[in-house]
């Protein structure tokens, strides 16, 4: 399958591009400065209320000595791993800074991805005043330092200012109305449906050979649960508007929802190598990239010698 381009993009296990901004090494030095801050002033804090008690004579010498390398030891690891896995890859830095750390599949971080960003960090960013992982960075097309490529991380720059997610309308395409309202997917579940949708609003980041062959590998899934099958000559991409279609029909309440809009977009003006336009998903503001109509009417449509082939 060919890839989506774009070098540095973040690409999902299906090999869907995501338009997805990485964090600078200036955002993130700013990030990591104000992280320092922070815990320098906890350490500060912990010192005078030792130095206190340790005077007042309530805490032995030795003891407050243990707690001071216990407490640097947990504000060390402890702040940056504890934000990151319970903040959704967010520390106090990032988020002033509106970072995020995600797997390089986009997924949220864990408990694992957090403390080898920690360990690997403790010693490419305090002794080396951040070195390695400046020229790391740099070197790097998503923007990786070394604790990055050891966890599989990649820090993002979270997109502000942007409108709430709207619930798409995905309207039977011109021609297939009728063949549309006939459809039974009762046999299709929430996952289904969810890879269906997700299917058709990337298709816009994908090259023209990889969106018709991913759209025939899901297609091909589906076939055999979904009754009648399609007429002859329509590609799988159109197809899957009209499944998409169906189910919201069925159940409007948990595909479409109140807030779709069911006007469809207009041409982006992208080539794909087919004629012809009908109604596609609705697009929203917050989408990487808004999906050109497919073509519809079976008569102007070039169907290819391989892949989906609907039953004649």
């Amino acid at each position: 399958m060919q890839g989506p381009s774009g070098a540095g993009g973040t690409v999902t296990p299906e090999g869907v591009a995501l338009d997805l901004e990485h964090a600078t090494v200036g955002s993130r030095g700013i990030a990591y400065l104000l992280d320092l801050l922070a815990m320098g002033s906890l350490l500060l804090l912990f010192g005078l209320a030792e130095s206190i008690f340790g005077v007042s004579g309530f805490v032995p010498g030795w003891l407050g000595l243990a707690l001071l390398l216990l407490f640097v030891f947990a504000v060390l690891f402890g702040y940056p791993i504890g934000f990151e896995t319970f903040w959704r890859g967010r520390t106090p830095g990032k988020a002033a800074l509106g970072l995020r750390v995600v797997t390089t599949e986009g997924a949220p971080v864990g408990f694992r991805h957090a403390t080898v960003r920690a360990v690997v960090g403790l010693v490419e960013l305090l002794p080396t005043m951040g070195v390695p992982a400046m020229v790391s960075s740099l070197l790097n097309g998503r923007g990786q330092r070394l604790g990055d490529l050891a966890a599989g991380t990649v820090v993002l720059r979270v997109r502000r200012g942007s409108r709430a997610p709207v619930a798409h309308a995905f309207a039977p395409p011109a021609g297939l109305e009728d063949y549309t309202a006939r459809l039974d997917v009762s046999a299709l579940g929430s996952a289904d449906y969810a890879t269906v949708r997700e299917t058709l609003l990337r298709l816009g980041d994908l090259a023209p050979g990889a969106r018709r062959e991913v759209t025939e590998v899901v297609a091909d899934a589906l076939l055999g649960r979904v009754a009648p099958p399609p007429p002859a000559g329509v590609p799988a991409e159109v197809w899957l508007v009209c499944v998409a279609a169906a189910v919201q029909r069925r159940r409007p309440a948990t595909t479409a929802g109140p807030a779709a809009d069911p006007t469809p977009p207009a041409p982006s003006g992208r080539e794909h190598g087919r004629s012809g336009a009908a109604s596609g998903p609705t697009a929203t503001p917050d989408d990487s990239a808004s999906i050109p109509p497919p073509a519809a009417r079976t008569g102007d449509v070039e169907v290819p010698d391989d892949g989906f082939r609907p039953p004649q």
